[in-house]
């Protein structure tokens, strides 16, 4: 393609890194050519900025709304830190979406709800009631309110800005970050604005446009099959369907309290048949045994069934309505039940599908989607799409798996300057099953605390699992490295983002004493999500490789792949997810070319071709197997040499 004038006039920095000026013509090609994008680029390359300064100049001249859709808050926040230094030279407009939680200043939805559904339900009949004085002052205040669309238009802004001012002048910061993003040339949301089907058709209709009318931006797109497999996959437990038995009496619902009474002794015995055996943890059923016993009961046929279900949905409708009007939480365990058995009778007999009885904290039925590419059928209308991650090789496996047609790929080389990595791979320890033993773990503990008393400053030891993690910290891990003089931060399971982002900030922090070691997880939001530059993560810890355990899900997950893409089922539903999720942990030390910084991988299993094909070409190219004295040893030689 031929350089015109304006294919760099939204980069906003003086000096490009390298392949910089490549990245942005290609994707400004594609996106003019309405083609599809997968692209592979190393962390720190800045990727934000250059996808963005592809896409705007097109965008802009034609008319075009671009939505880049991120994971994470801080990956979103990002974007509009990018989108501020690029207005700054040229004027673009953008706004960050978030949930109506968390842009509501009245005291009842933020008290009370807990999903996006919820909020959207008391939202509407909060208006509907004349009870939020937000939306009520919005009407008085027409000239503030649309002034203030205008001010936030001339340049990017966070949300927390957008509340700031809406709630000075006591007006409701969601209803005006929606009106700013109907004129917004880009909107940073989070993957379920477009992955959830409902929510998109509902999003889609309040920008008042066509899929024709967007390019869409997927950032840190590794990520997108397990989204999408969870946007897609519901549960509901047997102590819904209690409480929705409690509730259907409390509102003298009699003949629904019948039914729910009936169904849920069929689910008792059908779980005791299922799962009676205590080690079963989860087990595939026809999903016909599910309405069984209540129909052979009630004599029921499936016309009478779903006109049974679709009541329930209406009298739920109705209950929130009551219960927002009498100031309680807006729940209606009636209309949940409802919901969940329609969509379970409406995928009888579909594939992409598996239907599940399983025990965790109660017994529960759940959908598990096995079809991640499902919630993508959207693409083949928008103009452009662009996927982008440090870590999607092969991309013709992520084209396949989620479904990407009229594709074209890209990968550019590693920044990180040879001299400046270092992978080192322990040929004597594992964490496969069958080799888990407290003298393995207590093996593993020696090396972890050896690296971290050489590693200067902060490090980070991701495990395959929260069990290996327990079993690390049961050889007394966390007492060995505070022997050493390091800090110790545990990821936990089930905490709040805020929660989390606080541990990080105080795990950062130690990088100007002694330094600190962080404990997590592959996978989880502290070795994908987060950015540690300089001396806040000079070296990474893998212990194992994050294999999902063998589950019935995990299984069905291979056959549905297999059936779909021939010889290649195990590869993509089990062993490709898993060395993806190790290269994105491996990523956390390099955030710039200038960065040094060591990868340790305690599992010999790296050192096998069929692991080491799917890691970065950086992260081969310096692999080194290693015993406990070499890893001292090369240790040392990097870091005297390099401090």
């Amino acid at each position: 393609m031929g350089e015109s004038t304006d294919t760099f006039e939204y980069f906003p920095y003086r000096k490009m890194r390298p392949n910089q000026r490549e990245f942005i013509e290609f994707v400004a090609e594609t996106v003019r050519n309405g083609e599809n994008v997968i692209i592979e680029a190393p962390t720190g390359f800045g990727k934000t900025v250059s996808v963005l300064a592809g896409i705007l100049p097109f965008a802009k001249e034609e008319g075009y709304k671009v939505l880049y859709l991120a994971r994470t808050h801080r990956q979103m926040d990002r974007v509009i830190e990018e989108l501020k230094v690029i207005s700054g030279k040229s004027l673009v407009s953008g706004v960050e979406l978030r949930s109506r939680k968390e842009l509501c200043l009245h005291n009842y939805l933020t008290q009370f709800t807990t999903d996006a559904y919820t909020a959207m339900v008391v939202c509407k009949n909060l208006k509907k009631l004349g009870k939020c004085e937000f939306y009520e002052n919005e009407k008085k205040k027409r000239v503030e309110f649309d002034e203030l669309v205008r001010f936030f238009l001339e340049s990017p802004s966070h949300p927390s800005e957008i509340l700031s001012y809406a709630e000075t002048l006591e007006l409701c910061p969601y209803d005006l970050t929606k009106r700013i993003t109907e004129k917004a040339d880009v909107i940073v949301a989070s993957y379920l604005y477009l992955l959830s089907p409902s929510i998109r058709e509902n999003f889609i209709s309040s920008l008042d446009v066509d899929y024709s009318d967007l390019i869409v931006v997927f950032d840190e797109a590794h990520n997108l099959p397990d989204q999408a497999i969870s946007v897609l996959s519901d549960k509901i437990s047997i102590n819904t369907v209690n409480r929705a038995i409690k509730e259907a009496d409390e509102y003298n619902e009699h003949e629904i309290a019948n039914f729910l009474s009936i169904l849920g002794r069929g689910l008792e015995m059908l779980f005791q048949e299922k799962l009676g055996n205590k080690e079963v943890q989860e087990t595939p059923i026809q999903p016909e045994l599910v309405f069984e016993h209540v129909v052979n009961v009630l004599n029921f046929d499936t016309r009478w069934l779903v006109k049974t279900l679709n009541d329930m949905v209406a009298i739920g409708d109705s209950i929130r309505e009551d219960r927002i009007e009498k100031g309680k939480p807006p729940r209606s365990y009636i209309g949940r039940v409802g919901e969940f058995l329609l969509l379970w009778l409406s995928l009888i007999g579909r594939e992409d599908y598996l239907f599940i009885m399983s025990r965790g904290r109660g017994l529960s039925l759940e959908l598990v989607a096995l079809d991640p590419s499902k919630a993508l059928s959207f693409i083949r209308e928008v103009q452009s799409a662009v996927f982008m991650s440090g870590t999607l090789t092969p991309l013709e496996a992520f084209r396949d798996i989620m479904g990407v047609e009229n594709a074209r790929f890209r990968k550019f080389p590693r920044m990180v300057k040879r001299e400046n990595a270092q992978v080192l791979v322990a040929k004597d320890v594992s964490t496969r099953g069958e080799e888990r033993s407290f003298q393995v773990y207590k093996k593993i503990v020696e090396y972890i605390v050896e690296a971290a008393r050489i590693i200067p400053k902060n490090v980070g030891v991701f495990t395959a699992s929260y069990e290996v993690l327990q079993g690390l910290l049961s050889a007394n891990l966390g007492v060995r490295l505070e022997e050493i003089g390091k800090a110790v931060f545990v990821e936990k399971q089930g905490v709040s983002s805020a929660e989390n982002d606080a541990l990080v900030r105080a795990f950062k922090a130690h990088a100007k004493g002694n330094g600190a070691v962080l404990l997590g997880v592959m996978g989880g939001r502290n070795s994908e999500g987060q950015d540690y530059s300089g001396d806040e993560m000079n070296g990474v810890i893998l212990v194992g490789v994050p294999y999902a355990r063998p589950t019935p899900r995990i299984q069905a997950q291979i056959r549905y792949f297999e059936g779909k893409f021939p010889e290649k089922g195990r590869y993509y539903g089990y062993f490709l997810p898993a060395h993806r999720k190790l290269a994105q942990a491996a990523g956390r030390v390099h955030r710039s070319a200038e960065e040094r910084g060591s990868i340790i991988v305690l599992d010999y299993r790296l050192l096998w071709r069929g692991i080491r094909k799917d890691l970065p070409d950086w992260m081969v190219e310096v692999m080194r197997p290693v015993d406990l004295g070499r890893m001292r040893l090369y240790l040392k030689r990097f870091w005297t040499n390099g401090r």
